[in-house]
């Protein structure tokens, strides 16, 4: 077996391994945990739950599991070929469609970038589906929301795209990947085309007002109100997204505990918007959008960069755009990564060595010690840094996804030890403490 195909599946068998830790014993959780979702148009109720392991209701074999030879298979589907993440083709083996989408469908928060970037690598890979898929996409479905959770709607849908014309549950997915990025007329636009999904009355509504229909959007409004089709909180939503007079005359809607972007959007329309901080990592996108405040922008763009979800480049752009309004929090931050940008745009080393330590210190505070090495490391390479500013370069630098360890004399055992460890060869160093 070759070298790069070994490594390939020990790369497999560390996520999942890592995955399997992560849920630890006995844990059980639904297939999705992504409860957020707009009621966008109508789904098929899921499949009846599995029998416990070892739990059997006869004495007959198990059913064959069966896969279609020809056509597209969704649980196939995936942006990275095995040439470029280096996992085999075979990623999934011999595991059941229900143990891996269990798997994958756990909450994981605390992951560290470097596992959450291979994870993310996981999701997207393309891969022979398990052996029991069956053609269902169960197995496409769970990475998908895997990424959701995650806060990665672009990647999200990418995935969606690939695996051919949406089904009604993906759509349900893209439908509200759009209403987070400001897309939400292309969605009502394909919703409009496909005869095969069947709109909800809400989404039916707001897709009716979004393309200038008023009448048509009413007229629904007063059949599901007949029907008794809505919900009392989405009647008074829609009545006041439909009629400005009454979202100025009546009184502030109650928040609603688990908003779905279509409630969060309407909320937002009637002049009423929600804070998007605690809502899940996805609403965040949402704030990027030109409507949104340069801070609202900011603090999304922090915390989706945080998780891995947004671009450094995308992050620096922000920080960039103007000068910082006020100082404390995030304006600090804005004001460190404008100071050592200017340094390295002159390549002035010294301002550069001032610049460099308010900057580690504002990453370390926002937890964005990352996204911000990615964006300086190489520049910071290409300058002669000593004392500290030659110990912080180096730190970013170990840091930065992909980054070459710095060809560079130590400055001492701790330095010696990390680079030693970022190429592969401790041999012959001391652990400067117990944890290295």
């Amino acid at each position: 077996m070759s070298t790069d195909r070994r490594a390939g599946w020990w790369r497999a068998g560390a996520v999942c391994a890592a995955l399997a830790a992560a849920a630890g014993p006995g844990a059980a959780q639904p297939l999705s945990a992504i409860d957020w979702l707009s009621q966008s148009v109508a789904v098929p109720p899921p499949p009846p739950a599995p029998r416990e392991p070892g739990v059997t209701g006869s004495a007959a074999p198990e059913p064959i599991a069966v896969s279609p030879l020809d056509g597209p298979v969704a649980d196939a589907a995936g942006l990275l070929a095995p040439q470029v993440t280096g996992l085999p083709a075979a990623l999934w083996g011999p595991g059941r469609t229900e143990d891996i989408v269990t798997a994958l469908s756990r909450d994981r928060p605390d992951l560290l970038p470097g596992a959450r970037a291979l994870f993310q690598t996981l999701l997207l890979a393309e891969a022979q589906p398990p052996a029991d898929s069956g053609g269902t996409g169960r197995l496409l479905l769970a990475r998908v929301d895997a990424l959701l959770a995650m806060g990665a709607l672009e990647t999200a849908a990418a995935l969606i795209a690939a695996s051919g014309p949406p089904g009604p549950d993906l759509f349900r997915r893209a439908f509200d990947i759009a209403l987070l990025t400001g897309a939400e007329d292309a969605a009502c636009a394909d919703l409009s085309r496909n005869a095969g999904l069947a709109p909800t009355f809400p989404a039916r509504i707001f897709c009716l007002a979004r393309q200038g229909d008023w009448n048509a959007a009413a007229l629904t409004l007063r059949t599901a109100e007949a029907l008794s089709a809505i919900t009392p909180s989405d009647e008074v939503l829609l009545a006041r997204f439909l009629d400005p007079a009454l979202a100025e005359e009546g009184p502030p809607l109650p928040l609603p505990d688990r908003p779905s972007p279509l409630v969060w959007r309407l909320h937002e329309a009637v002049g009423e918007p929600l804070p998007t901080t605690g809502l899940p990592l996805a609403f965040a996108h949402a704030d990027l959008r030109a409507t949104a405040g340069w801070k609202a922008q900011l603090e999304a763009a922090e915390r989706l960069a945080r998780m891995g979800a947004l671009a450094p480049n995308a992050l620096l752009a922000l920080y960039t755009e103007r000068r910082p309004a006020a100082s404390g929090g995030v304006w600090d931050r804005v004001a460190a990564v404008q100071a050592l940008d200017a340094a390295l745009a002159a390549a002035d080393p010294a301002a550069v060595a001032r610049a460099l330590p308010p900057l580690v210190a504002a990453a370390e505070t926002a937890e964005l010690e990352v996204p911000l090495a990615s964006l300086f490391a190489d520049r910071l390479a290409t300058l002669d840094l000593v004392g500290q500013a030659g110990r912080l370069a180096l730190r970013l630098a170990l840091l930065a996804p992909g980054h070459p360890p710095p060809a560079r004399a130590p400055q001492d055992a701790t330095e010696a030890f990390l680079l030693g460890l970022a190429r592969g060869d401790v041999a012959g160093l001391a652990p400067p403490d117990s944890l290295a």
